[in-house]
């Protein structure tokens, strides 16, 4: 059994999608759509940048749905390979978007609108320049869990992404960052700072949360024909009436990567598709669990080399 898995941001980058753009009629088409919906050139942004441009994230969120979305209807239209067969969908973080409209959960034109303002909305819930994202290499979560509660008195951190084995993600205002990396270099655990303006997944997220929450409720969701793996929960969802709750809670809460694809994997699958720009999830996934088979796809050789049937 197979899932497809979609990435989230940090997976951008100029020129992503170009060899198909301009090879195949329907990714102009999809890109011109999503230009006329937001009423700005962001096929032009994705294509040719600058890399300023796409790497604000009101911009990053829909252009990263965008590429993801455009190919996974070029493999079904053009390749015939018809990937609603998965057994799961899922997407980090974002991703997860991508994942409920290529499962026709959502539709195009109200996920594309509804990442462009949640990127704006995370982007500005803390002023730029006072939070920060820190990359905890070789550690294991409970063992963060219990550096960031034994030293709340000297900085408020907050796990936000468990991604893999040996990679979790911390979010905080800039200097408990600092502070908690100081702790972190005396017990010798590495660490490295995200290139990102924002304190993602975390109660400093509230803000943001208070527009999404106005936003989604007013989003119509049609009924599951694919199970999607919540980040918040880490297990399957199939239940239109929860989604929306869920997707609510997932701008604070973490991001439980490494425990959404253990449980897939628990539950007979042995293959994953990452489908969108790069390779993130795929070296994430083989962190995880090395027995599996993960399969990319970023052009048309990755199409044509894919091979359900293994």
């Amino acid at each position: 059994m197979f899932s497809i898995v979609f990435p989230g941001q940090g997976s951008q980058v100029v020129g992503m999608s170009n060899q198909f753009y301009n090879k195949f009629d329907l990714f102009k088409r999809i890109y011109k759509e999503a230009d006329e919906i937001l009423d700005y050139p962001l096929s032009k942004i994705i294509l040719e940048g600058p890399e300023k441009e796409l790497n604000l994230t009101e911009n990053t969120q829909p252009a990263i749905f965008l590429v993801g979305y455009s190919i996974f209807h070029l493999m079904k239209q053009e390749f015939d390979i018809n990937l609603h067969n998965a057994k799961y969908f899922a997407g980090h973080s974002l991703g997860e978007y991508t994942a409920l409209a290529c499962s026709n959960v959502l539709s195009f034109e109200d996920t594309i609108k509804i990442l462009k303002i949640r990127g704006k909305a995370m982007q500005d819930a803390v002023p730029k320049g006072q939070g920060g994202m820190l990359a905890v290499l070789g550690s294991e979560t409970k063992i963060i869990e219990k550096i960031i509660e034994d030293n709340k008195k000297i900085f408020k951190c907050f796990i936000a992404n468990d991604n893999s084995i040996g990679q979790i993600v911390v979010s905080g205002i800039l200097s408990d960052i600092n502070k908690f990396s100081e702790v972190l270099t005396s017990k010798k655990i590495k660490s490295l700072k995200l290139s990102v303006s924002a304190p993602f997944h975390c109660e400093l997220m509230n803000k943001a949360t208070n527009i999404m929450e106005k936003e989604i409720k007013n989003i119509s969701f049609n009924d599951f024909k694919n199970q999607i793996i919540s980040n918040v929960t880490a297990s399957a969802i199939s239940d239109k009436k929860l989604i929306s709750d869920l997707l609510i809670a997932n701008i604070e809460k973490r991001v439980r990567w490494r425990e959404s694809i253990e449980y897939m994997i628990k539950n007979n699958i042995s293959t994953f598709i990452e489908i969108g720009p790069g390779k993130v999830l795929s070296g994430l996934i083989k962190r995880i669990n090395r027995t599996v088979k993960v399969s990319a796809i970023n052009n048309e050789g990755d199409i044509n080399n894919l091979n359900l049937n293994d």
